[in-house]
Formats: structure tokens, C-alpha cells, sequence
């Protein structure tokens, strides 16, 4: 009896250290392709209307986000932001569920946000240490605002965009405020070069994980426009 306890324990011990290391083998995997620039989360849904090198129009379909207003500098409201907004998908919510990452997080100004006209001309892009910015995590097909699960901490909201056509640039390395400034420039530039309407200020989106290689990240910045 006690030889079938032992080797019952011994096999429940392997199970275990074979389901162990499935998982770090896993989750070696997961932050390898993320320090090495694969990413294979669900996007927010577009279709492609134009492609011209690392210039591209879109039109996106309508999509649920969480969203928080952070009042501080850029980097600042990021980092607060995504722990808040990560706390969300990862089951601080009244379901306790967790869901899927998603790409990608937007960033905004305040300002943006809340107004209902937008400039015509080209934005004034300024990053104030009292600058407030609005921070969307997309969240996966299927959700509607209805049916995502209420956030437990009242900062975060669950809204739905507006279908939207957007000019895009992309650009790797790291999204500081001088990369952000130099391709929101080349954007409008490009835009008018196009003939389209400016109809917003610049957003901007990151798809890749905080720990992926900088030469391999993909940034974005996105301008809603319109033909004359």
C-alpha cells in the first residue's frame, strides 16, 4: 500500500512538474516573440483604403474600449494608465473576468476628447506636465458596451467609437516626444499632400509590449480626415 501511495505521489509530482514547465516553457515563448516583435493579439477591425510605404488610410469599423483620463505628463499618464487599464482585462472587474490583450493602446489629449469640433488646421502638439490624456485599451470582437463587464474602479469607463477613416504613419524604436512630434509633422504633411481634410487631433497608438526590442516596435500616430 504504501509503494502504490509513493507512486501515486511520484506521477501526481510529474504531472505537476511537466504542467510547470509547459507553462514557463509558454510564457518563455510569449516574451521571447514579444522582445523580438511578434505580436499575436487581436487588432481593432479596419479595412485598408490606401498604402504608400509606411503612410496608410484606413477606414475602422466601430470597436468597444475601456478607457481613463490621466492628469499628468505623457509618459507619466501612460504608466499609470496602463497598470489601471491592465488591472481591468486581468479580472478587476464585477465578473472577475479576464480578458484578452489587445492592440493597440491609444493616447489622446484631453482636450480631444472632450470637444466636438475639430480643427481644420494642423494641431498643436504639446506635452505639458499638467496635460491631461485619455487612454483606450481595445477590446476584443464580440463585446458591445452592454455586454463588457462593469471595471470595479470607477476611473476606467466602457465606451464605443464612431467608425472613423484615418490617415496613419508608422514608426518603430521608442515613442518619445521628439518621434511623436517629427512623424505627427510628417503625417499632415502627407494628408495634404493627399488632398484630405484634417477632421482631429493626433492620437497615438503602441502595439507592442513595454519589454520589446525598440528597433522592432511598431508605433503609430492616427488622424481622422475626410476627402474635400
Amino acid at each position: 500500500m504504501e509503494c502504490i501511495h509513493r507512486s501515486e505521489s511520484l506521477r501526481t509530482v510529474t504531472r505537476t512538474s511537466s504542467t510547470f514547465l509547459l507553462i514557463v516553457a509558454s510564457l518563455t515563448f510569449s516574451t521571447a516573440c514579444s522582445v523580438f516583435g511578434v505580436e499575436s493579439v487581436e487588432e481593432a477591425p479596419y479595412q485598408t483604403v490606401l498604402k504608400e510605404n509606411e503612410f496608410e488610410i484606413r477606414d475602422y469599423a466601430p470597436f468597444v474600449v475601456a478607457q481613463i483620463r490621466i492628469e499628468a505628463n505623457y509618459r507619466e499618464a501612460g504608466n499609470k494608465a496602463f497598470r489601471k487599464l491592465f488591472a481591468y482585462i486581468s479580472g478587476e472587474n464585477e465578473s472577475s473576468a479576464n480578458i484578452a490583450m489587445t492592440a493597440p493602446v491609444i493616447a489622446e489629449p484631453k482636450s480631444q476628447a472632450q470637444s466636438k469640433k475639430f480643427a481644420m488646421t494642423a494641431p498643436v502638439v504639446s506635452e505639458q506636465d499638467d496635460e491631461a490624456w485619455l487612454y483606450r485599451f481595445v477590446l476584443p470582437k464580440g463585446f458591445t458596451v452592454d455586454s463588457a463587464p462593469r471595471p470595479l474602479n470607477p476611473e476606467v469607463t466602457i465606451a464605443q467609437t464612431a467608425p472613423q477613416r484615418v490617415a496613419t504613419i508608422r514608426y518603430s524604436g521608442r515613442s518619445t516626444d521628439k518621434a511623436r512630434v517629427e512623424n505627427t509633422k510628417a503625417l499632415l504633411v502627407w494628408i495634404e499632400s493627399e488632398g484630405l481634410l484634417q477632421k482631429s487631433e493626433p492620437r497615438w497608438a503602441g502595439y507592442n509590449a513595454p519589454w520589446t526590442l525598440p528597433a522592432l516596435r511598431r508605433n503609430e500616430v492616427l488622424i481622422d480626415v475626410a476627402n474635400p
